[in-house]
């Protein structure tokens, strides 16, 4: 089972019986809520993605791209042979702006935190690794933020309406009921149908993704 956007809205109003206008306006964003709580709940390696920009000499911050959830790996090079590439860890900026308490002193980055919602910040600040007028290449391997299926036309589907359609669909009716203020019996139902979709979303998220059985043999759960 999958759905599109467009069955996806009408099983909304079908399992609430609700087709007031106010109601059915704010479907899409009871979507995107259970959207963004199973992106924040489930760590799906799918939603990885590779970014690549280019640091400033002096400058010790590197733009974060407007999808960007959480950061896997950022990494370094010069020129454009990878033989040079080189990771750098992640840090809170606390530790970062001890290390490099004066950012004018320039160096090879060895560390990089989150320094807001739009930076990053790197430590020691950047040289300019061949000389002036040269900079590293950065790459972040990152976990992103997909598109909505509420961006997307009524006959589309997106990746968690075709492989997580359970949890989609009981995310978005739990934020329905919040909405509708409706029995606190039939919201528990909603609640825990979409929990239980969660566990095999992170099973299939944060183990079977990770691994191969040639290597690791099938992933085995303690008995309950």
């Amino acid at each position: 089972m999958s759905f599109t956007y467009a069955e996806l809205k009408q099983a909304i109003q079908d399992y609430t019986e609700n087709d007031e206008t106010s109601f059915v306006n704010n479907i899409p964003l009871f979507i995107r809520q259970a959207e963004e709580n199973i992106l924040k709940n489930v760590q799906l390696s799918l939603f990885r993605k590779n970014s690549t920009a280019f640091t400033t000499a002096g400058n010790p911050y590197l733009a974060v791209p407007s999808d960007f959830l959480a950061p896997f790996s950022l990494s370094l090079r010069t020129g454009t042979n990878n033989r040079d590439k080189f990771f750098v860890e992640f840090k809170d900026p606390s530790f970062l702006q001890t290390y490099t308490p004066d950012e004018s002193i320039v160096g090879e980055p060895r560390y990089y935190g989150t320094f807001d919602v739009d930076n990053f910040l790197l430590a020691p600040t950047p040289n300019a690794p061949d000389g002036p007028g040269t900079n590293y290449t950065a790459e972040l391997h990152y976990f992103y933020r997909p598109a909505s299926l509420t961006t997307l036309p009524d006959t589309s589907s997106s990746w968690l309406s075709t492989n997580a359609e359970l949890s989609l669909l009981y995310g978005t009716l739990v934020e329905a009921y919040v909405y509708m203020k409706g029995e606190q019996d039939v919201m528990s139902m909603y609640v825990t149908r979409f929990k239980d979709s969660l566990v095999g979303l992170k099973m299939l998220g944060e183990a079977k993704e990770t691994t191969d059985e040639y290597r690791t043999g099938k992933v085995i759960r303690g008995k309950q």
